[in-house]
């Protein structure tokens, strides 16, 4: 794949997202709203994780949470990677098999991983997710449930994240309903906080500013709805934003591909 690429693929299985990038392009701080696993093909990344700042090198397995704030920028020109986006529900469902019905924490505890032997099975389970040859179900979920349990188990122990109960109010309001026009002051008042005390804790929580957490669950919205087969200027409308225009721009900085090509490629 040439340098500044993006291909999305139908995957054989539902709620998992498959995508293969190679770029220089620099991500800002973003989220995603599904989890996500992959494997740095060549070249070398730095990126802010949930754990701090992290470097994945070519062969390392790379992951990331939903709502985990992180960015991306290549060590060097370019970097190209492989990645599989999977619905939360998904990973749940699978989390509550391997636990044998204990489902436990439900969070992907290290961004990079170096073991070439996961990095394998991901390879092979990307290639039966897009393989449009015979379909055999049997490795393909062999190789799913091995691969989150292998993540799950590396680096499990590090610190605890997540946000105190009280910012959590704010959060869940927004992700209820993210085209709502909320105002610093509501949030505040809901968290029983002063705006500046409630902008600070939200931030350091979060990680992100009230109105870019917002914008973040504004585009989750957009391309679920684009996934949908949603127009797209009916898209921007039912997820909040001011228009398409201002839609598509945050649509590239956040997965490097327009919405468009995005519903282009599940069409």
């Amino acid at each position: 794949m040439k340098s500044g690429q993006f291909r999305i693929y139908r995957s054989r299985l539902a709620g998992i997202e498959a995508v293969r990038a190679a770029t220089g392009h620099s991500f800002p701080k973003h989220t995603h709203d599904q989890f996500g696993i992959g494997v740095i093909e060549a070249g070398a990344q730095v990126s802010l994780s949930g754990r701090g700042m992290v470097r994945a090198d070519a062969g390392d397995i790379i992951s990331v949470n939903p709502s985990e704030v992180h960015d991306g920028m290549p060590v060097g020109e370019s970097r190209a990677w492989s990645m599989l986006y999977f619905d939360p529900r998904l990973i749940g469902d699978l989390l509550r098999d391997i636990g044998e019905g204990r489902l436990g924490a439900v969070e992907f505890p290290s961004p990079v991983i170096r073991n070439s032997e996961v990095a394998g099975r991901f390879k092979t389970l990307f290639s039966l997710l897009i393989d449009d040859g015979p379909e055999s179900s049997l490795p393909r979920d062999e190789l799913l449930l091995s691969l989150i349990a292998a993540v799950m188990r590396e680096g499990a122990g590090g610190p605890e994240t997540g946000a105190p109960a009280v910012i959590n109010r704010a959060r869940e309001l927004i992700d209820d309903d993210p085209a709502a026009p909320l105002t610093l002051a509501e949030l505040a008042e809901l968290c029983g906080l002063s705006h500046f005390r409630f902008l600070r804790a939200f931030t350091k929580a979060t990680g992100l500013t009230p109105h870019a957490y917002l914008m973040q669950r504004r585009i989750h919205e957009a391309r679920r709805l684009i996934a949908a087969g949603t127009s797209l200027a009916e898209a921007a409308f039912a997820s909040g934003f001011s228009d398409q225009s201002h839609m598509t721009r945050l649509f590239v900085r956040n997965f490097g591909v327009s919405p468009g090509a995005y519903a282009a490629a599940l069409s």
